[in-house]
């Protein structure tokens, strides 16, 4: 059963690790990621490259399983759910946006056969005309992939993921591949799907998309570093072990790697250890 509170923040994770095995090596691409994803908010997932951003949205849309740690969405606990459970949430109430639309779109199909197949998966009405109409693409409803650009491949690909309003929304580099109209497009649809009521969560490296967000979060080395939210500064992430994860910024000042760490009534210090 979803409670109120569930439905509030649809996405829990706490201690979330995910090894990578080679026969020779050992890649740890989470080592302990704890956050919430709460409804009608839009978060960018931001980081360098190999820093465990595709890692944590694919654990976040059931693609795949954590190696340590627990995953809530809407108030099951997909580590220990049935594996006919966790199928159903990620078949009804996750919508998954990849960065190449081919990954996502029927070749046979045409575009307004896109919005009728996902409106019967998601088994809420839908009106195929009004979903292409909100993301540019009103006059392609007959057009198959093949006849689309890239853009509009990636814009139809949204639409269907959008369709029914999903509780959860998750989306891998949506616009890395699109042209500034496009990816205008894109942005606008995601922003309304947050408006509406959906916990919209993108992986990016695209200054719009982050400009766009209500709350940036920062992964550096598989750990959540920095969680920002809009209009306001970098807060500094601890995590369940009591690991805290500074800004660049601060670590540029404590050289070595090492602090002092002394409490002052409500206020806790750090200190270089050079300098005590």
């Amino acid at each position: 059963m979803t409670t109120a509170d569930d439905a509030a923040v649809p996405l829990r994770c706490q201690g979330l690790v995910r090894v990578y095995r080679a026969a020779t090596s050992e890649t740890h691409a989470l080592r302990g990621v704890d956050a919430q994803f709460a409804a009608g908010r839009f978060t960018g997932v931001v980081g360098p490259s190999g820093s465990g951003k595709s890692s944590l949205l694919a654990l976040l849309a059931l693609r795949d399983k954590p190696d340590a740690g627990t995953l809530d969405v809407l108030g099951t606990s997909t580590t220990e759910a049935r594996p006919s459970r966790v199928r159903a949430l990620r078949r009804t109430a996750i919508a998954w946006i990849a960065q190449r639309p081919t990954h996502s779109l029927f070749p046979h199909l045409s575009a307004e056969e896109h919005l009728r197949l996902a409106g019967r998966l998601r088994r809420t009405p839908l009106d195929p005309a009004d979903a292409l109409d909100q993301v540019g693409l009103g006059g392609r409803a007959g057009s198959l992939p093949v006849q689309l650009s890239g853009g509009e491949q990636q814009r139809l690909a949204v639409a269907c993921a959008l369709a029914g309003r999903p509780p959860v929304v998750l989306a891998d580099e949506p616009t890395a591949e699109l042209d500034d109209d496009s990816a205008g497009l894109v942005l606008d649809a995601l922003s309304a799907a947050a408006e509406q009521g959906s916990c919209v969560v993108v992986t990016t490296h695209d200054a719009r998309l982050v400009a766009g967000a209500d709350r940036v979060l920062l992964l550096r080395h598989g750990v959540l570093s920095t969680d920002r939210a809009a209009g306001g500064g970098d807060s500094a992430v601890i995590d369940s072990a009591g690991r805290l994860q500074l800004p660049q910024a601060a670590l540029d000042l404590l050289h070595g790697g090492r602090a002092v760490v002394s409490v002052h009534g409500d206020h806790v210090r750090l200190d270089p250890l050079e300098d005590r």
